[in-house]
This record gives C-alpha cells, structure tokens and sequence, in this order.
C-alpha cells in the first residue's frame, strides 16, 4: 500500500506537519504540500452546456500525484473551525475533475482509496475540531473513499504539540496500523 500526505499548513514544520510525522514515522510516503503550489478557486459551472473551462494552475499536477496512492492523509491545521483554505481549494476543486473528460474514473479511483484526517488547532480542537471531521466525513462519503480515522492534536506555537501526549498517542495508533497493512 502506498501513501500520500496532503498538507494543508503554510507554516514549515508546525505542529500538524509534526504530528503528521509521528503518524507515518518509518513509513515510506510522498508528502504534497500545498503550499508550493498554485490552486486556483473553483468557478462553478456545473451546469454551463460547455462544462468548466480549463484553468491554468498545478491542480492537475496534484492529483495526479495523488491517485495513484491507497491511502491519503490529509494533515491541516483547524483554521477557523475547520480545515485550511488550500486544502479546502483542492477539495473544491473535485466538483470539476468529476466531470473532466481527462479524469472520466476520478470518483471510482477515489472510492478505492483509505484516507485519515491530522488536525492541530490551539481552541480546545478535541471539541471544536470535530465539526471539520465531519465535514472531511460527508466529503470521503460523498466521493467513495474509506474513512479510516483521525487524530486531533492540539498546539498553537511551535512545538506545543509535543506536549500533547494524547494527540501523540493516537498519531502512534495511526503509525502502528499503517505499518501493520502494509
């Protein structure tokens, strides 16, 4: 099984990018960080006779280095409540490849897929991070893919998430798992 870790922080090693770490630690994976790359918003067209225009952007880069990979994880920081505004980009941006001719198997790709959320937030993230974690539910439900688990981390400055013995040990879980169905 092979790995991809979509990362949604703008901050290099923070503490989501480390809890991230401790998850897949001694596992080989290929980390996308959204960041380095240029997503451009989506224009909805659904319903336009001609479908969506083509935009520009690394979108398609992306996601051709994620669909080949079993297991996804998406690592954000909580932002306001809820997951980070790259990630969200690139998830909004599916409405799109489900009716691009170039990906015609996109959703039954996706639906193979296993996928994990790993969420830092500073604001009490076990309780205010759950309404993200249900958003990511009803996005992997809408689009096929296994919802495997998650862990909510909670740190604020870098490095606070080195004192959270919890979140650790639930990314520890998540490690333990990923090496045994490998």
């Amino acid at each position: 099984m092979t790995i991809g870790i979509i990362y949604g922080g703008t901050r290099p090693n923070g503490n989501t990018e480390a809890l991230t770490e401790r998850a897949v630690q001694d596992l080989p994976v290929e980390k996308i960080y959204l960041k380095d790359y240029k997503i451009k918003p989506i224009e909805d067209q659904r319903h336009n006779q001609r479908g969506f225009n083509e935009i520009n952007d690394d979108y398609d880069n992306i996601l051709d280095r994620i669909l080949p990979h079993d297991i996804l994880i998406f690592s954000t920081p909580i932002y306001w409540f809820s997951m980070s505004g790259t990630i969200k980009l690139f998830i909004d941006r599916w409405s799109q490849t489900l009716k691009d001719p170039n990906y015609p198997d996109f959703k039954n790709a996706m639906s193979s897929k296993k996928a994990y959320v790993i969420a830092v937030g500073g604001d009490n993230p076990l309780l205010k991070g759950l309404p993200m974690i249900e958003q990511f539910q009803y996005i992997f439900d809408f689009i096929g893919i296994s919802f495997e688990g998650y862990v909510l981390g909670t740190g604020n400055k870098p490095g606070e998430i080195f004192k959270d013995k919890q979140g650790l040990a639930v990314a520890g879980q998540i490690q333990k798992t990923l090496k045994a169905n490998r």
